[in-house]
């Protein structure tokens, strides 16, 4: 199966502010969780999906009041029960952070259970990804 991207945007309110004016951080990586689920229940029902783990979340640049962040979503990687998305969040095409997200598989009683899915790369940009999802999971 190839990755499909998908997109999620959001505009920062003031409800969103941190103290220094700018995207709470907190904020920030629920969205940022919100996106990676929505990619990861795409190929697997959602009430079978948990999120595990963030890997890799850098911070790049502060977002301000009225910016439109746009958070593009795919699963790079499946293991036998996870699922690794990568997200890349950015504003008016300027990448403001990005990182990845392990979901489990589980079944009703939330014990992980095998996918049967299988990631392909299709093309370099892709694998690259994919060879960076292995690095920061330690998936080989």
């Amino acid at each position: 199966m190839k990755p499909r991207t998908f997109f999620t945007h959001h505009l920062v309110k003031s409800e969103e502010l941190n103290h220094h004016g700018t995207l709470y951080a907190g904020r920030s990586a629920e969205w940022f969780v919100e996106a990676g689920f929505i990619a990861a229940s795409a190929l697997a029902r959602p009430e079978n999906i948990v999120c595990l783990q963030i890997h890799g979340l850098i911070f790049k640049k502060p977002v301000k009041l009225g910016e439109v962040v746009c958070y593009e979503s795919k699963v790079i990687l499946a293991g036998r029960t996870s699922l690794v998305a990568y997200v890349r969040v950015l504003t008016q095409d300027e990448m403001m952070m990005d990182g990845f997200l392990t979901f489990v598989h589980v079944d009703a009683d939330g014990h992980a259970q095998p996918h049967g899915i299988v990631i392909e790369p299709s093309n370099d940009e892709e694998a690259a990804l994919q060879q960076r999802a292995r690095e920061v999971t330690g998936k080989k």
